[in-house]
């Protein structure tokens, strides 16, 4: 964990209100050991900053929707190979509450 500031630019799907990112890095990457170190995050989409919350996705069925939900929302525009990195990556879920903004 590293405590600093990450602004990072990576795919991402919303579904019913949750923000579901995938990290090719796993638990290597330094945003998912600050969000674990520290689960308050500021999410930047578009002009829209907000306050949120970040966790893991342990719970079976969700981390399938995830896995599904990005796979599919990139699959049409990238001509690489996704399987893989949709199979291996850890995925997290960003929530934040209504009239947050940052």
């Amino acid at each position: 964990m590293s405590g600093d500031p990450h602004e990072i630019e990576i795919w991402f799907a919303l579904n019913d209100g949750v923000l579901y990112l995938l990290s090719g890095g796993a638990d290597r990457s330094d945003w998912v050991r600050n969000l674990r170190a520290n689960a308050g995050v500021t999410i930047r989409l578009g002009t829209e900053t907000r306050a949120a919350i970040a966790r893991v996705v342990t719970e079976p069925d969700e981390d399938a929707l995830a896995r599904r939900l990005l796979a599919e929302n990139y699959r049409p525009r990238h001509s690489g190979e996704l399987d893989e990195w949709g199979r291996t990556s850890l995925p997290v879920a960003v929530e934040w509450a209504r009239g947050t903004l940052v």
